[in-house]
């Protein structure tokens, strides 16, 4: 049995440049998954003669609403969340897959996070002087793989059936799905597995992770988002038919904010030590007996129109996400955040020199189409 730890403010672990270390040819392997991926896109555009991003293409549903800043303890008043306060947002829910694929395939699902009014110079080249801050979440605790050599390996493997039939998809992840099952009657995980064969679980009652670490101010932490109002939280679990709806995941959250709204709780979860909460290695799941996940903020949604043409326009071919459009008190670490930082910049850019659109990044909520 795994023994807790006390979680008093004087043990979490102190944020230091040398959290982080290098890993063998990561530049090199850097360079080759970014350059993977870049032919992954092009791959797309020559399909659909429309440029994608490389992961998470796929768009649910474009929000408006607020992030509201806890009254926090001083362990958890760091960089974004030192000060009580309100801040618009924008939120686009997603599938992770660098593809247009049906919602019948099981996949990961994304919330990227757009915070306006971020004061502060930003760690992004040639967004530094922007006033919005990024969080790019995930409805996985881990990233199966979790650091860059592994990634490779991973990338290689997504490159080669990028263009298979949605059947084969639909194959792998059910194998995927039954993999792991075996795996855990008998006491093993395997997070590859389980996010392949993710089910067909209602977007909105999820819990979203950052699975990789970040700076947290004087701190290290991962982040998560939490269904807190009734109306999320009643979702959490709600298995879903696809079978005959591509885009039933697109249906159902402009079916429910259309009707109401809905609050999530941001929360951080803050290392303690470096053996059991490494930063290196993101496919490893913190564990909540050494550090609890703690509240920090909550995000709120009105009812709206989650999916107008306009709002999908803007959020798929406008704007853009990057975990390092941050203040430096949130700096994303590990190899699997270097290696985004090029991923998402490369992709950013060929995705709007191809579609032929501005990057932006919105000064208010009243530069969000309706």
């Amino acid at each position: 049995m795994e023994n807790s730890a006390p979680t008093t403010p004087e043990h979490y672990l102190r944020y230091s440049d040398d959290v982080e270390q290098l890993q063998p040819d990561e530049s090199a392997t850097i360079d080759k998954v970014v350059a993977s991926m870049a032919r992954v896109n092009q791959a797309e555009f020559d399909k659909h003669r429309h440029a994608t991003r490389d992961a998470h293409a796929k768009s649910h549903g474009m929000l408006v609403g607020t992030l509201t800043v806890y009254d926090n303890p001083p362990h958890l008043r760091q960089g974004l969340f030192r000060e009580p306060g309100v801040y618009p947002i924008v939120v686009r829910f997603s599938s992770a897959p660098s593809g247009i694929h049906s919602d019948r395939v099981p996949s990961p699902k994304g919330m990227a996070i757009k915070v306006i009014g971020v004061a502060g110079r930003k760690l992004l080249a040639g967004r530094e002087d922007e006033t919005t801050q990024d969080f790019l979440l995930v409805n996985s605790p881990v990233i199966p793989f979790g650091h860059i050599a592994a990634y490779w390996n991973m990338q290689q493997t997504l490159e080669k059936h990028a263009d298979d039939s949605e059947t084969a998809q639909r194959a792998v992840a059910t194998l995927a799905k039954g993999a792991a099952t075996a795996l855990h009657a008998v006491g093993l995980t395997n997070p590859t597995l389980d996010a392949l064969g993710a089910a067909h679980h209602h977007i909105l009652g999820e819990t979203f992770h950052s699975m990789a670490a970040l700076r947290f101010g004087e701190h290290i932490a991962k982040i998560s988002a939490a269904p807190l109002s009734p109306s999320a939280r009643a979702l959490t679990g709600q298995v879903y038919d696809p079978s005959n709806a591509p885009s039933i995941v697109r249906d159902q959250v402009v079916a429910f904010f259309g009707q109401q709204g809905a609050e999530y709780e941001l929360r951080a979860q803050l290392c303690t030590d470096l053996a059991s909460m490494p930063v290196e290695d993101a496919s490893v799941v913190w564990p909540e007996s050494r550090s609890p996940h703690q509240p920090i903020g909550k995000i709120s949604f009105l009812p709206q129109n989650a999916y107008s043409p306009a709002r999908r326009v803007y959020g798929d071919d406008v704007l853009s996400f990057n975990p390092w459009h941050c203040l430096p008190e949130h700096r994303p670490l590990g190899s699997i955040m270097r290696v985004r930082v090029k991923a998402y910049e490369t992709s950013s850019a060929y995705r709007h020199a191809m579609n032929v659109r501005p990057r932006l990044e919105p000064r208010s909520l009243a530069d969000i189409p309706d």
